[in-house]
Order: C-alpha cells, then sequence, then structure tokens
C-alpha cells in the first residue's frame, strides 16, 4: 500500500509523468495470491458481526478484492495516467492546453461561447482517446471480480464484502431526486435568468463556470488560503499539520491533477495534501474537504492494526471532509475566516445552498447510473444515452455521452460520499451539541475529534459512528432541511 500510494501521489502531484506500477504489484505478488483471497475469505464468513475480528476480516477482504482486480490492469492504469499527464486541447482561439487543466480553465471561461468551444474540443478528445481507456477498465474489472465467485455478480460482490445495500440506498436516492426536484427548478431556473443563459440551452459546461463563483474572489485571496485553514485548526486546539506529518503540496504544478486529493503515503506518518489552484471559494472548499481528510490520516492511532488505519468504509474519511468543507456553509465560519462581510454573506450562503443541491442531486443520479452499469443489465453501448438522461435530468445540465465511462468513480465511490453526506450532518449536530454552533474554533473541540472521531482510522464503519453519536439512521432529510435554509436565507 504504502508503494502503491507513493507512486499513486508522484503521478498524480505531477512529479512524475507516469506510474510504475507493475513492479509493484511483481514485487508484492504473494500478498494477492489465491491463497491470500481465501485467506481472507475464510476470516471474513467465519466471524461474527460486529467485532474487530468481523471488521479486520471485512476491511482486508475488500482490499484484497480491490487489489487483485488492479494487479491485472497495472499496465492499463500506467497508459491512461502517462495520458492525462501528457494529453492537451487545442482551442478555438489557437491555444493549447493541459488536458489536466481543462475543468480549470472551462471554470475560468466566463464568455460562454469559448467556455463552450472549449468543452467541445475536450469532449472531442475524450471521445476518441480518453473513453476508450476508461470503457475496456470498466469491463476487465467486473469481468474480473465476478470471476472471483464472491457472490453471484459485481454488484451482489460489492453488496456482500461491504455491507452496503446498493438497492436501499437507490431507492433513497430516487426519493431524494423527487422530492427535491422542483426546489432544485425553481432554484435553477432563477440563476440560470441571473446568467442569460434559457433551460434549455444549459450546459455542464456552465455548471463549472456557475460553481466557480468568481464574483466572490476578492473574498477568499489565494495566498492567505493556507494561512486560514491553518489558523481555524489552530484554534480548534490541534496542530495542522499532525506534528508535520501533514504535508501541503497546494501549488500549481503541470502535469498536476486538476482535482484535488489526499495521498496517505503512510498512515500516519506521512499523508499529502494536494490542490492544484482553480481559484477563488472552489479552492476554499477543496482545501477544507482535502483538510478533513487529511486530519483524519494523520491522526490515526499508530498502534492500530493496519487494516483499521488504511482501509475500511471510506465513507467514514469522507464524512470528515464534508464535516470540515461545509464551513462554507456556516455563516459564522465566513465571518470569522473570509473577507465577505455581512453584506455578501447571506447571498454567498444561497449560492452555497444551490451547490450543496446540485452535487447531492449530481451524485444521486451517478449511483442509480452506475449500479445500471455495474448489473449487466444495460449493454455497454446504450449505456451513454443512459448517462446523459439521467444526470442530465438530475442536474438540469445537459451532459455529453463521450464522458459516460470517464465520470465514473472506482467501485462504487459514489456511494461513500452519498452516505458520508448523510454521516457529516449527525456529527455537525453532535459537535454543535458538545462545543457550540461555533465548534470549529472551540479550542476544546479539536483534541476530541482527534481522539474520539480520526485516531480511530476506519475501524467502525458509517452506521456504527452514527449509533455512536445518537443517531438512528443515515438520512437525507437533515441535509434538505439545511439546503431549504440556506435557499430560503
Amino acid at each position: 500500500m504504502e508503494a502503491i500510494s507513493r507512486e499513486s501521489y508522484l503521478a498524480y502531484a505531477g512529479h512524475q509523468k507516469t506510474a510504475d506500477l507493475q513492479p509493484i504489484y511483481r514485487r508484492y505478488d504473494r500478498a494477492l495470491s489465491t491463497e491470500a483471497l481465501e485467506l481472507t475469505l475464510d476470516a471474513f464468513r467465519s466471524s461474527r458481526s460486529g467485532t474487530d475480528e468481523n471488521r479486520s476480516a471485512q476491511s482486508l477482504l475488500e482490499w484484497e478484492i480491490e487489489s487483485q482486480a488492479a494487479k491485472p490492469l497495472a499496465a492499463l492504469d500506467e497508459r491512461e495516467i502517462a495520458w492525462e499527464n501528457t494529453a492537451v486541447i487545442h482551442s478555438a482561439d489557437g491555444r493549447v492546453i493541459q488536458y489536466q487543466a481543462a475543468p480549470i480553465e472551462i471554470a475560468n471561461t466566463r464568455d460562454r461561447k469559448a467556455r463552450l468551444a472549449l468543452d467541445a474540443a475536450r469532449v472531442e478528445l475524450v471521445r476518441k482517446e480518453h473513453a476508450p481507456l476508461r470503457l475496456e477498465r470498466l469491463q476487465r474489472e467486473k469481468e474480473y471480480i465476478e470471476s472471483l465467485g464472491i457472490a453471484g455478480d459485481y454488484n451482489a460482490s460489492f453488496e456482500a464484502v461491504t455491507g452496503i445495500s446498493l438497492t436501499t440506498l437507490g431507492e433513497s436516492c430516487e426519493t431524494f431526486l423527487r422530492d427535491t426536484k422542483s426546489m432544485w427548478d425553481d432554484t435553477l431556473r432563477g440563476v440560470l435568468r441571473r446568467m442569460g443563459i434559457k433551460p434549455a440551452d444549459a450546459k455542464r459546461a456552465d455548471a463549472h463556470a456557475i460553481f466557480r463563483a468568481s464574483e466572490y474572489d476578492d473574498a477568499f485571496p489565494a495566498n492567505e488560503m493556507e494561512a486560514v485553514m491553518r489558523r481555524q485548526v489552530t484554534e480548534m486546539g490541534i496542530d495542522p499539520t499532525a506534528g508535520g506529518r501533514i504535508i501541503f503540496d497546494v501549488g500549481d504544478r503541470e502535469g498536476k491533477r486538476s482535482r484535488a486529493f489526499c495521498s496517505p503515503v503512510r498512515v500516519p506518518e506521512e499523508v499529502y495534501l494536494v490542490l492544484r489552484p482553480h481559484g477563488g471559494q472552489s479552492d476554499y472548499n477543496t482545501f477544507l474537504h482535502e483538510l478533513g481528510h487529511a486530519l483524519h490520516f494523520g491522526y490515526a492511532n499508530p498502534d492500530y492494526l493496519f487494516e483499521f488505519r488504511w482501509l475500511g468504509d471510506n465513507s467514514v474519511t469522507e464524512s470528515y471532509a464534508m464535516l470540515f468543507d461545509h464551513r462554507m456553509q456556516d455563516r459564522r465560519w465566513l465571518l470569522r475566516y473570509t473577507k465577505l462581510g455581512s453584506n455578501r454573506v447571506e447571498k454567498f450562503l444561497r449560492t452555497a445552498g444551490f451547490e450543496e443541491l446540485h452535487f447531492l442531486r449530481r451524485y444521486c443520479a451517478k449511483l442509480l447510473y452506475e449500479r445500471a452499469l455495474y448489473s449487466g443489465d444495460v449493454n455497454w453501448s446504450e449505456l451513454p444515452d443512459l448517462y446523459v438522461s439521467l444526470l442530465s435530468s438530475a442536474t438540469g445540465f445537459e451532459y455529453d455521452a463521450a464522458d459516460a465511462f470517464v465520470d465514473v468513480d472506482p467501485r462504487y465511490y459514489s456511494a461513500r460520499y452519498l452516505r458520508a453526506w448523510q454521516l457529516q450532518s449527525i456529527l455537525n449536530e453532535q459537535l454543535t451539541s458538545r462545543f457550540d454552533v461555533d465548534w470549529f474554533r472551540n479550542p476544546s473541540a479539536g483534541p476530541w475529534m482527534a481522539g474520539e472521531l480520526f485516531a480511530e482510522g476506519q475501524r467502525e464503519n458509517a452506521e456504527e459512528i452514527a449509533a455512536r453519536a445518537g443517531a438512528d439512521k443515515l438520512s437525507f432529510d437533515p441535509l434538505v432541511r439545511k439546503i431549504e435554509g440556506l435557499l430560503e436565507g
């Protein structure tokens, strides 16, 4: 894990052109043998639910399955990483733009005609070169995991190993999309009207520009961002670098991915927070999100078993990330740590509510699409049309069929995100009850979070942590209430 994580960090952060994954898999071939899979499978099936023995076996089995699937795909992954780091887009005005930087350029292009032209060039490149790589990987991964015989098919295998019901979560997503449709339609119509865009003409590239919210750039100065984050965590009573274990990699670099990430190379000793600047409030939001991850891994109990520090239900680490990024929906946080001021904060909060509702609806639609993709019930050739239908309907922005296999997070990570949204709302209520509404600057809150939450790694899953916080179940209901409050302002 350390070798794979370090190699991935170096490639995705732009320090090297590609990742040499195949030699690593050969070096540790014994850990990914048939015997190793049988060992973890036997341990999982023979352990009692709810025990640490079962938690350990479950985490190791899930890791074993994912790693065994990744091993024969390593050459393909190397090709994709190398392609992403060298591919360029030729814009209509003659510019040559790095493929990795395309989302940043699109979000920052204010002229709509130029923005759509740039996205059209990106789409054409994806259609010809990137989508075929992603399609091959998805097909081969599905085939390989089903060949292991863990359960009937890919979806059944995922449910059996993780304990996450895709049916139950899918039904919750369908209900959420239905219940929030009128609220979304009304809100989106107003936003598009102010931009001079007809609802029937709205494209996904327009969404990138809207959520960039460049009109607030002066309130979120780039040269103060890291200092603001360090100050807030310090005021919470803990070290933002966890004693030097967390390294901030937040500058621009050619080859660095536009999508930020946290790379735990050694847990808890060496954790990288990686961000390629887009500008303004989106960078603050992203930094906060990755900071939640970094603090989680950086404060994990070093004496815990490997699987409790590194593995487990990633809904948990995503909930800590969202707990921090949701401070961008917190009036008190914004007034204390940004330059919005009381005259603009309410308008910004309405923008934040719009963005929150959009992304929740997007990820609900993604889960429904990915469930169909992995089910095998829909032909691969028909999936792009389904992707466009589901995502466009949920968001009100027209998606392109070329992205149908590129816009897929591996191994149902969309499910982890959705569960994390639900868990963070529970944790926020718990922190508010313990440390008041401004828990983010309470010097007692940080040590409590480090000791009671972060130190546990991912030994417990999202449901267990929610229960420990006094909640009956994970639900979208608190999120809907929060969004309604933000939009009503």
